[in-house]
């Protein structure tokens, strides 16, 4: 079993930064892929990025990519997603999810486990 807590979100201004963190309680969560997904009023949830269980590959969505990096660090159980240069339409609540056997990880319903989201709100 695998717990995660999102942390990092909040209000920014357009152009401007966030860094969030997705805390892992579990022995299995290194072996897992993590992904991020975002999920703005009235809008179905959407995948963002996604990192492999070691770090050695990492996917993003078009929308971000470029602006945002994931990654993680499996001794301390947690994994960064830094985006830069944020934009109004980034405006949503962002999940982190962890996947145990890492295959599809653009797709929601492949993920096993769920934090409970943190908002982030970016101003024009």
């Amino acid at each position: 079993q695998v717990q995660l807590v999102e942390s990092g979100g909040g209000l920014v201004q357009a152009g401007g930064s966030l860094r969030l963190s997705c805390a892992a309680s579990g022995r299995t969560f290194s072996s897992c892929a993590v992904g991020w997904f975002r999920q703005a009023p009235g809008k179905e949830r959407e995948f963002v990025a996604a990192i492999t269980w070691n770090g050695g590959r990492t996917y993003y969505a078009e929308l971000v990519t470029g602006r945002f990096t994931l990654s993680r660090d499996n001794a301390k159980n947690t994994a960064y997603l830094r985006m830069n240069s944020l934009k109004p339409e980034d405006t949503a609540v962002y999940y982190c999810a962890a996947d145990r056997d890492g295959s599809n990880l653009y797709r929601v319903h492949n993920y096993d486990y769920w934090g409970q989201g943190t908002q982030v709100t970016v101003s024009s």
